[in-house]
């Protein structure tokens, strides 16, 4: 139980802190991706809009003031005694230049755009006959290239779209004429890259070190789980022992007081309770060992389909005697490497319940079929209502489906030694609830 309680841990750790590292690079990446996609938008709309070109003025300052206070030479006698050394002036001396100065900035582009930005312009009729190529802006596109372009612009239709290295906007001008503007993305989509990989490399060796910590700590994290499972179990051998004496000293005084006096109902039913006594103490011990670290169980091959059969068919009779017909369904020839005791004894379990609460003249079905690993067993039977929502809590230790039915012949502990048993064969058992029928399915790989 503890190496399945730490490895569930260590699981939902770093469930939880790949989710998250992968939720966050999504997101960076997303941005990333909507900012530079949003950046060439603008890029291939001023364009557009400025006929095929990217005007230099437009981020140049206000004419008219660069001059008007600047010295010219003539005002300069050249004399070098009137130009002060540069480490006689002081800081507060120099002064920034004045706005006018300063080239604007708008959005993604600055006085550098024009000279910076790789496009060509491809014009062309309704037809798809190209009218016009200005390549003045593109070293890499010839002439003898447009053709390839132009087929992938008259293919996309109007918008915006991506041919190899290129995001291409494909519109028509105010003269009614088709343009296509290629824009140079190759950085752009080279550094989207580049954040990608990097952020999942990232993310990798953030899970791979959240991992190595996650191990290393998980035991001191389920310590408190641990000490307090380790005292419960210790309490629960401990408590199993000093009850073992009693109840086989009452169970022997109860005998030889039956041999004095004679058979009755008060002795009967006082040797009744102490063999239900006996049987909790077993049923407890069972159920603390198999919760043990090492695993209790022998695992060697045996051949299953026998060992189940007869298991099962001795409980014919006692099915008989409660009003029910045993269907057996046991596949033939079938070998198992486990724990023949511990199989033999989840068939008892499963068919034991099934007798006692299955509803009166119902047929209790039990089969035994091969698996793609191991064997999986069923038992199915006619049952009282069972919300679908309490099936697996049926398996938990002590639960009643009724609780009217505290007072009846089993402890409610019974499904919990079969899942011991089941997850001890590295498998799994679940309960069903379908059209008042109740399913128990037991895999065994």
């Amino acid at each position: 139980m503890i190496k399945r309680l730490r490895n569930r841990f260590i699981c939902i750790t770093m469930l939880s802190v790949t989710a998250v590292m992968l939720l966050l690079t999504i997101i960076l990446n997303a941005a990333n991706y909507v900012s530079t996609d949003s950046d060439l938008k603008q890029t291939l709309s001023l364009i557009y809009e400025n006929e095929g070109t990217i005007p230099h003025s437009r981020f140049l300052p206000p004419s008219g003031s660069d001059s008007a206070d600047a010295p010219t030479p003539s005002e300069n006698d050249g004399s070098l005694s009137d130009i002060a050394p540069p480490d006689s002036q002081s800081s507060q001396d120099v002064q920034a230049p004045p706005d006018d100065k300063i080239a604007r900035r708008e959005g993604p582009f600055t006085a550098e755009t024009p000279f910076s930005t790789r496009f060509f312009v491809l014009r062309y009729t309704s037809g798809g006959t190209l009218t016009e190529a200005n390549l003045d802006s593109i070293a890499s596109v010839t002439a003898d290239d447009t053709q390839d372009y132009l087929s992938a612009a008259l293919a996309h239709g109007a918008g915006y779209g991506y041919c190899g290295s290129y995001r291409f906007l494909v519109a028509q001008t105010d003269d009614g004429e088709n343009i296509a503007i290629f824009l140079d993305c190759y950085h752009e989509l080279r550094a989207m890259r580049l954040v990608l990989m990097w952020s999942l490399l990232a993310d990798a060796a953030c899970i791979l070190l959240v991992f190595l910590l996650v191990v290393l700590l998980s035991r001191r994290a389920i310590d408190p789980v641990v000490r307090s499972a380790q005292q419960q179990k210790q309490f629960i051998t401990d408590a199993s022992h000093e009850l073992k004496t009693p109840i086989t000293v009452i169970a022997t005084s109860l005998k030889v007081l039956e041999m004095e006096t004679g058979k009755q109902k008060w002795i009967d039913k006082a040797m009744a309770q102490t063999e239900k006594l006996t049987s909790l103490v077993t049923s407890l011990v069972t159920l603390s060992r198999m919760d043990e670290e090492d695993s209790p169980l022998r695992m060697e091959d045996f051949p299953v389909s026998d060992a189940v059969r007869e298991t099962a068919e001795s409980f014919t009779d006692f099915a008989a005697s409660k009003g029910h017909e045993l269907r057996l369904s046991i596949a033939d020839g079938l070998t198992y490497r486990g724990d023949e005791y511990a199989v033999r004894q989840l068939v008892s379990v499963l068919l034991d319940n099934a007798v006692k609460y299955a509803l009166p003249d119902s047929p209790i079905e039990f089969s035994l079929e091969k698996a793609k690993r191991g064997v999986v067993l069923r038992s199915s039977n006619a049952c009282e209502d069972v919300a679908p929502a309490d099936a697996q809590k049926l398996f938990d230790r002590f639960y009643r489906a009724d609780p009217s039915r505290s007072s009846g012949s089993g402890f409610g502990i019974g499904l919990s030694i079969a899942r011991s048993i089941a997850e001890g064969h590295h498998g799994s058992i679940r309960a069903r609830v379908d059209d008042g029928k109740i399913e128990f399915t037991a895999e065994l790989k």
